[in-house]
């Protein structure tokens, strides 16, 4: 009887989790990875953890910028020291910051000498509505010089450009001719008024809305808004930080104006700050602890608006390039 031998081949050995077959070799590593946990805490080490190193040209820059600070505080600091000393010691040959006794003399004596107070609120009103006007026309005369094309366009843009370079003590003799017609002499408008156009914060604003996106007020467009209220709602908010630092640098500068509130003005109720505290010392004489104690008493109001708007300030300094103003 012949029977068919049938061929047993051994069974293959099991394979458990984590065995790899006999006589294979182990998968390459995908080329996939997988995804990556949260990044751990940067290498102190490393380029970015590093702190920058006092070379000799920081420690130059450092000295300058003391430098620098010391021109600017000094005399601040001289001023205030003299007007706390009595009167006969602020004319002695020696170098004294402190004198025998501090006293507030000179400050009584300028506050008694003259109506300080409404001088005080002249100079506040007649900056701030200036300052509210000014920004108010230069900023809708930008608006309508960036994005309003009309004939003769150019050539009164040009115009505006040209008032730049025209020097503000050229322009006295016709504007203080042109308020006297007006019968705006020792009124608040005769001061205010011919300080509102500013052809400089035109130009500023100008350079400043040439780069406001379009398609924002196009969307305002579509949506059914009108020109003005394009301007008000769109423009207006993206312009905060400009529009803040000419507001700023025009109410420091209306402040410390002399030269036009002195001359259209003559009634003590009208005059500004320093108006009035030259009058003052031209009445009573050169003493140098009064001098001195009306130039802190002028000066205080703008460190105030330095210290409350210092980030607006730098702000518009970088978006503006008014660092020279």
């Amino acid at each position: 009887m012949s029977a068919t031998a049938k061929a047993v081949t051994p069974a293959a050995p099991s394979t458990g989790p984590g065995r790899e077959p006999a006589g294979t070799l182990p998968a390459p590593p995908s080329s996939q990875s997988s995804p990556a946990g949260p990044a751990g805490p940067a290498d102190p080490t490393g380029e970015a953890g590093r702190r920058p190193r006092w070379t000799p040209g920081r420690f130059a820059l450092l000295a300058a910028a003391l430098v620098l600070a010391a021109l600017w505080v000094l005399p601040l600091a001289w001023a205030v020291a003299t007007s706390l000393k009595p009167e006969s010691e602020t004319t002695r040959t020696s170098l004294e910051w402190i004198g025998s006794r501090v006293t507030f003399d000179a400050y009584e004596k300028v506050w008694a000498s003259g109506d300080l107070a409404r001088w005080m609120v002249n100079s506040a009103y007649i900056s701030t509505v200036t300052t509210v006007l000014t920004v108010t026309t230069c900023a809708m005369a930008a608006y309508g010089f960036s994005r309003t094309e009309f004939r003769g366009r150019k050539v009164l843009y040009g115009l505006v450009l040209a008032g730049i370079m025209v020097p503000p003590q050229v322009l006295i003799a016709p504007l203080f001719a042109e308020m006297v017609s007006l019968g705006l002499v020792d009124t608040y408008w005769g001061v205010i008024l011919p300080q509102v156009a500013v052809p400089a914060m035109v130009f500023i604003l100008v350079k400043f809305f040439e780069g406001v996106p379009r398609e924002l007020e196009e969307a305002a467009y579509v949506d059914g808004a009108g020109r003005w209220r394009v301007f008000w709602t769109v423009v207006v908010p993206l312009s905060r930080p400009v529009l803040a630092a000419v507001a700023i640098f025009t109410f420091i500068q209306t402040w410390n104006n002399f030269l036009w509130p002195f001359l259209v003005t003559t009634d003590p109720n009208v005059m500004t700050l320093p108006v009035g505290l030259v009058n003052v010392q031209s009445t009573y004489g050169a003493r140098y602890a009064q001098v001195m104690a009306s130039l802190v008493i002028a000066g205080l109001p703008l460190l105030l608006v330095f210290a409350f708007f210092q980030r607006q300030i730098v702000r518009g300094v970088a978006h503006t390039g008014l660092a020279g103003q």
